[in-house]
């Protein structure tokens, strides 16, 4: 008789995730250091912003289709082999781009293709990874855990644009693509050291004999889930918002101020999603961790409303300081409740098809925000526009002050969605439901511990 499956790992090693998460982390500042110094590279001799993003296009793309099939490999096989190989598909991929500019053939195609690659390679990783974690981590530290891998993506957010800086002027960008492939082969180190614990229970097939019936678990499961559902229907709406964000806040601060200033409030942001991710570290997250969601999105609202509130410098900063300092709370406690209510058998279709619809979200967030600033809202505010008038007191007028009307907008948005999650029961009372299932067991809410 198959036994039930536990949530809580009876085997798992938090120096084993110690030594996991370092290897990754490492990987990850590396790849940071190629991705900066390569965008330099593309844009130097293109001066083409439309062909740098596409860098970030074809890096998108890779984890939107293989993401399905991606999450059956990870729930079938071994974790921890997937990620070995992932790293060292997306190593070989860099090191070729090292090859090539060393022979002096590197071209543009060159590196869309290795974007490719190595986002292919991160469509398989990335669940592989984020399944692990429960593996390894007892339950009550999941918060911590998650807080710690959002630390690793600020850290490396931070430093890796400043290091890539100056080691272009040292050891070239040859050298910066070296040292990115030596921490690929440094995480592929950490994994050999390590083994992870065997699942409680044999991963749940759909049907053994035919993959094609597995591709389409992940969805199976979560629109079967009302409250999952809602739970990743929300995050894709605030995932296109700070797409959005995203495309557009270089252009607004460039508008008013000097590319030096733009370096600051970009530490700035930088330092802030470091501080949120140090206090998720320490913290772990509210005993609700739906609330850790809903909130913290919801100060995210009125920091992006602050942004675009003004042309001034450091409402700017304060804004994008407090907007990143969410987003580890935020990503923490979101993935604590998938990892707590999935069991583990299913996490690797299930995270999988997670990250294909938050994926899908990005480019349709970079396609549309500059034409809405350009040809719509770009119009309405600059001098003598519709709406420079009645809202020059408040906004000011002119070029730039369009996008902050859109961040105003957004930000007034991101917080209705939030209220919204709220006083919705099925996303508000999602941890109340048995794993596996989304009815609620009782209707006592917790508050913050």
């Amino acid at each position: 008789m198959k036994r039930k499956p536990e949530l809580e790992p009876s085997t798992g090693s938090m120096p084993t995730f110690l030594i996991t998460w370092l290897g990754q982390v490492v990987s990850l500042t590396g790849s940071g250091l190629t991705s900066f110094a390569l965008g330099v590279w593309v844009f130097e001799r293109t001066n083409s912003p439309t062909l740098f993003a596409f860098i970030g296009f074809f890096a998108v793309l890779p984890r939107i289709f293989f993401s399905p099939i991606a999450g059956v490999l990870v729930d079938r096989f071994d974790r921890r082999k997937i990620m070995i190989l992932a790293d060292a598909g997306a190593g070989l991929s860099t090191l070729f781009i090292s090859l090539l500019l060393f022979t002096g053939h590197l071209e543009l195609w060159h590196i869309y293709l290795s974007a490719t690659i190595s986002a292919l390679c991160g469509a398989f990783q990335w669940p592989a990874y984020a399944a692990s974690v429960a593996q390894l981590v007892s339950r009550k530290h999941l918060g911590r855990a998650n807080g710690m891998i959002q630390f690793g993506r600020a850290a490396a957010e931070i430093f890796s644009p400043l290091l890539a800086g100056l080691l272009i002027l040292t050891i070239k960008l040859q050298g910066v693509i070296l040292i990115d492939v030596a921490t690929f082969l440094f995480a592929m180190l950490t994994l050999l050291m390590v083994r992870f614990p065997r699942l409680e229970s044999e991963p749940a097939r759909i049907d053994p004999s035919s993959l094609k019936n597995e591709i389409p678990f992940g969805w199976r499961y979560i629109r079967a889930r009302k409250g999952l559902l809602n739970l990743l229907l929300f995050f894709c709406a605030v995932n296109f918002i700070w797409g959005m964000v995203g495309a557009l806040i270089v252009p607004m601060i460039l508008n008013f101020t000097t590319p030096d200033k733009l370096g600051a409030i970009i530490t700035i942001a930088g330092t802030g999603m470091l501080a949120g991710s140090l206090l998720m570290t320490a913290w772990g997250g509210p005993r609700r961790r739906v609330y850790g969601v809903i909130l913290f999105e919801l100060l995210s609202g009125f920091c992006f409303i602050l942004m675009g509130l003004r042309p001034d410098f450091w409402l700017v900063a304060i804004g994008a300081f407090g907007a990143h300092f969410t987003i580890a709370i935020v990503f923490g406690s979101n993935q604590t409740i998938w990892q707590t209510r999935v069991e583990p058998e299913n996490h690797g279709r299930v995270f999988a098809t997670q990250q294909m619809f938050t994926s899908l979200t990005q480019p349709l967030a970079y396609l549309s925000a500059g034409p809405l600033a350009e040809k719509f809202f770009g119009p309405l505010m600059i001098a003598g526009g519709p709406l420079s008038l009645k809202l020059a007191s408040l906004l000011g007028s002119g070029t730039g002050r369009g996008i902050g009307l859109m961040f105003v907008l957004m930000g007034l948005v991101k917080i209705a969605i939030s209220v919204f999650a709220y006083l919705n029961p099925r996303m508000r009372l999602i941890e109340n439901a048995k794993p596996g299932t989304s009815a609620p067991t009782e209707n006592k809410e917790d508050g913050f511990h």
